[in-house]
């Protein structure tokens, strides 16, 4: 089954819709639920299809037409890896907004905290789910196919609920469908962030005992909800570690987080087969043995995205990645340039790091200076070697460019489980006794993941695969932070290279409680592009010169040299990203979101108390 836009969107709103039948020729109609007398949920397929309507709320790949919400490249942008020409960057709110609620299915995306809004319309459709399966489908239903499908409900509402804490700490938990007329329950305040994840990690129990191993082709089963399960129940532990929560949660959370991943990694189903740019530009990723979900297109279907239209090659981008980004990959030898003995270590320009980094550089990034990227290095991830700069002449070029690209999105992957995995184990080991990371352990997850296979375009460009990471003879990197050991650095270091411009970095920052790395007054590098010469590899930006418009590099020494017309020869160094200026003071109180000044005022009008989120 693919995960398609045709599915039926059930519970439009925050309700079942109820249809009356009064007439002798009155029928059901054939496009929606019909939730009267029980004639709606009469057996197992009924019961698939009300789940379905779940799915491209949690599997949404990379959405769908100009949609980006929870998508890479356009969705997940406020990160550290990449810099904004031409101003501030992105900045945290300071001060709580007059509205953050939403009454409608399509809650709004919150991107400064990767999550929704205050809207809890899918916490009510699962207990919708979870009251109907019990009141009107049980009797139609053996045992195992209601266990599996309450299965499904509480993995849908433990999804939720994770992602309502991530943004707001604390929230209301309703564990019931909510009467329209119970205010009090409406109308209740925020439960600790502890109480519901607890609950959520009950549910997630239940998940792993009761979900299907498998239950059709490419939809919700037992490794598809454990893999989401570690990713979740890791965020949850690491917060509650690092922030000074409650230490016993987080150790039962990283435990659930690392018993998840194995369920996972013991199936033996999924391996690292395939390149690491097919997993991002393929029209079909049916038989990639890596993911573990993914989302089809099909334009004749009228199924389409835009995310690879933003990394054609043809398309400005006014945000690209920076130095500090591009420091962070290691080289062919599995160590950072500060004690890598590679040639070249520390030559950072494009040619030189498609070839000494990690193949992911190379299939991440154009290995030549672009002019149209702020920083001049330019993002293609998402985009087939085929169609980078392909021609807009090209007959092929309409399904990489507009809301017209139709290459499937990988919802859940391989590397990100096993990522999970090692990292819940290292937290586990370094502060709740657990058994400590093994050199097999290392194999299983880094190393598994630097093995990929190359494509013949890597290889002709001398790409090779990187050295395995040995616990034995990790470098002691002089940018490490102190509070991190070393091995937990590398595994940190593995995350961004892995998931760069995907989900995952502000989260990890966000549950680290690393946020102050988004205040770029701490490294000069976030303004950085490449080692570049200007006159040779770039030569529109000094053709572009003004007044107004003045291309600069800065020396090996620190040094900087604007152009002024006649020094051209001179314009070799780390390009400065024209006119980037830091964002606003990242602040204790950014790492959640506050609701809105309404939603307090609209309980207090009703005689019941909000409470604002900490720090707000």
């Amino acid at each position: 089954m693919k995960l398609k836009n045709n599915l039926l969107y059930i519970l439009l709103g925050s309700s079942i819709a109820l249809t009356s039948c009064e007439k002798l020729l009155d029928r059901p109609p054939l496009d929606e639920v019909v939730d009267k007398d029980g004639s709606y949920w009469r057996n197992e397929t009924d019961v698939r299809l009300f789940a379905s309507g779940f799915y491209t709320q949690y599997f949404n790949g990379y959405n769908s037409s100009w949609s980006t919400d929870y998508t890479p490249v356009r969705g997940y942008t406020m990160t550290d890896d990449i810099t904004t020409m031409e101003g501030p960057q992105n900045s945290f709110e300071n001060t709580a907004p007059p509205d953050r609620a939403s009454t409608s299915e399509l809650a709004a995306w919150l991107s400064e905290y990767a999550g929704p809004s205050w809207n809890f319309s899918w916490v009510r459709k699962s207990n919708i789910f979870l009251n109907r399966l019990e009141s009107l489908a049980k009797p139609n239903l053996t045992t195992e196919q209601y266990n599996h499908w309450l299965a499904v409900a509480r993995f849908f509402k433990g999804y939720e609920y994770s992602r309502l804490v991530s943004t707001f700490g604390d929230v209301p938990y309703f564990e019931t469908e909510v009467s329209d007329t119970d205010f009090a329950t409406q109308y209740k305040d925020r439960d600790d962030r502890g109480v519901v994840m607890d609950k959520v990690y009950d549910d997630f129990l239940f998940v792993l005992d009761n979900i299907r191993t498998t239950d059709g082709t490419n939809v919700l089963d037992k490794n598809v909800a454990a893999s989401y399960i570690s990713k979740l129940m890791l965020f949850e532990g690491s917060w509650q570690k690092y922030h000074g929560l409650d230490q016993d949660r987080a150790k039962k959370y990283l435990e659930l987080a690392q018993k998840a991943a194995e369920v996972v990694i013991n199936s033996g189903k999924y391996e690292f087969t395939s390149d690491y740019k097919s997993l991002f530009s393929s029209l079909s990723l049916a038989n990639n043995k890596e993911v573990i979900m993914y989302r089809a297109y099909d334009n004749t279907l009228s199924i389409t995205h835009a995310i690879a239209s933003y990394q054609n090659g043809n398309l400005d981008q006014q945000s690209a990645p920076n130095l500090n980004l591009v420091k962070e990959f290691v080289l062919v030898d599995g160590k950072p340039a500060t004690s890598s003995t590679v040639a070249g270590a520390t030559d950072y320009s494009l040619a030189n790091l498609a070839k000494t980094r990690d193949p992911r550089f190379e299939a991440s990034f154009d290995s030549e200076a672009n002019p149209i990227a702020s920083s001049l290095i330019y993002g293609n991830k998402f985009v087939s070697r085929a169609a980078y700069k392909m021609p807009v002449s090209d007959a092929s070029y309409a399904s990489w460019s507009s809301n017209t690209n139709i290459t499937d999105a990988p919802v859940i992957r391989y590397a990100e489980v096993v990522l999970n995995w090692v990292e819940a184990k290292q937290i586990l080991a370094e502060n709740f006794g657990g058994a400590p990371v093994t050199q097999s352990d290392i194999d299983k997850s880094i190393n598994a993941i630097r093995k990929r296979p190359l494509d013949a375009v890597a290889i002709a460009k001398g790409v090779t695969q990187t050295a395995p990471l040995l616990i034995g003879n990790i470098a002691n990197d002089p940018e490490r932070d102190a509070d991190v050991s070393p091995l937990m650095w590398e595994i940190r270091r593995e995350r961004r290279m892995e998931f760069v411009f995907e989900f995952a970095r502000l989260n990890d920052l966000r549950r680290w409680k690393k946020l102050h790395y988004m205040d770029f007054a701490d490294n000069s590098d976030y303004f950085l592009g490449p080692w570049v010469n200007l006159k040779t590899e770039a030569p529109s930006i000094l053709e572009a010169y003004s007044p107004s418009n003045i291309p600069s590099v800065r020396k090996a020494n620190g040094t900087i040299v604007a152009y002024n017309g006649n020094n051209a020869d001179d314009m070799i160094g780390y390009y400065i990203i024209p006119k980037a200026r830091n964002r606003n003071k990242v602040e204790d109180k950014n790492y959640l979101a506050p609701v809105g000044t309404a939603q307090i005022a609209d309980y207090a009008s009703r005689g019941y108390k909000l409470t604002q989120t900490k720090g707000w």
